[in-house]
C-alpha cells in the first residue's frame, strides 16, 4: 500500500479524524483563534484591573480578583491542554494535568477572594446582597466551580471510581456549563452600573465581543476533543447489543 501523504498543516489528530489537506484554512484560523483567545483573556484581565484602580476601596478589589481567576486563569486552565497555539503544548499529558490543576485552584482562591470584597463592601455601605442578575449568576458560577474541583479530587484518585473515562467525560461537560457560566457573569458585570459609568458607546460592545471570542474558542475545544470519543464509545455501546 502507497503511504500515507504528508501535509504541514495537516496534523496527526487532523488526519485520524479525516481532515483533507485542502482544509489548512480552517487549522490556521483555529490557531489563530487560540491565541487570540491568550491575548484577549490577558489584554481583559489588564484592562479590567486597570480600571477598577485596586486599592481605592473594598469593591476595587472584586473585579481585579474575578478577572483575574475566570478571565485569565480559567481559560489559560482549559486552553494548556490544546495542541495548536498554546505556549504549554510541549509539556507532558502530566505536566499539563498539574498546570490545570494549579490554575484551577487560583479560580477558586481569586474567586474566593473577590466574594469576600464584595460581602465586606455592601456590608460597610449597608446595601442588600444579591439583588442582581450578575451577583445571582456569579454565586451559580461559584457554586459550579466548587463542584468541579470535586470532581477534579476524584480525578486525582482514580482508585476510587469506577468508571474514569465517564468522570472526565463529565468533568469537561460541566467545566464547559462553568466556564459559559463565568463568561455570562462576566457579561453581565460589564452591563453593571459600575462598568458603564466609564466604558461607554462602541468601545463597550467591543469589549463584549472579546470577551465572547476565548469562550467560543473554549466551547470549540472541548466539543472537539471529547464529542467524537463520545460518539465513539456510543457506537461501540450499540454494536455490541444488537
Amino acid at each position: 500500500m502507497p503511504a500515507a501523504a504528508f501535509h504541514p498543516h495537516c496534523s496527526v489528530a487532523e488526519e485520524g479524524l479525516g481532515m483533507k489537506p485542502e482544509f489548512w484554512l480552517y487549522v490556521w484560523l483555529r490557531k489563530v483563534g487560540i491565541v487570540a483567545a491568550h491575548i484577549i483573556s490577558l489584554g481583559l484581565t489588564i484592562f479590567i484591573t486597570l480600571l477598577s484602580r485596586p486599592g481605592t476601596s473594598l469593591f476595587s478589589w472584586h473585579p481585579v480578583c474575578m478577572s483575574i481567576g475566570f478571565s485569565l486563569c480559567m481559560t489559560e486552565g482549559v486552553l494548556l491542554f490544546s495542541s495548536e497555539g498554546s505556549p504549554f503544548c510541549f509539556q507532558s499529558r502530566k505536566g499539563k494535568v498539574q498546570l490545570h490543576w494549579v490554575l484551577q485552584a487560583l479560580v477558586a482562591i481569586a474567586g474566593g477572594t473577590g466574594l469576600g470584597f464584595i460581602v465586606a463592601s455592601k456590608n460597610v455601605s449597608e446595601r442588600p446582597h444579591l439583588t442582581s442578575w450578575h451577583s445571582l449568576l456569579g454565586v451559580a458560577t461559584l457554586v459550579a466551580v466548587g463542584c468541579q474541583v470535586l470532581c477534579g479530587v476524584c480525578l486525582l484518585f482514580p482508585k476510587r471510581v469506577s468508571s474514569v473515562a465517564r468522570l472526565r467525560l463529565y468533568h469537561a461537560t460541566c467545566g464547559l456549563v462553568t466556564y459559559l457560566l463565568a463568561t455570562g457573569t462576566l457579561v453581565l458585570a460589564m452591563c453593571s452600573d459600575w462598568f458603564q459609568g466609564t466604558i461607554k458607546g462602541a468601545l463597550w460592545y467591543v469589549c463584549v465581543l472579546l470577551l465572547l471570542c476565548p469562550a467560543l474558542v473554549v466551547m470549540n475545544q472541548i466539543t472537539n476533543a471529547y464529542l467524537p470519543t463520545y460518539q465513539r464509545r456510543r457506537s461501540r455501546y450499540e454494536s455490541d447489543h444488537i
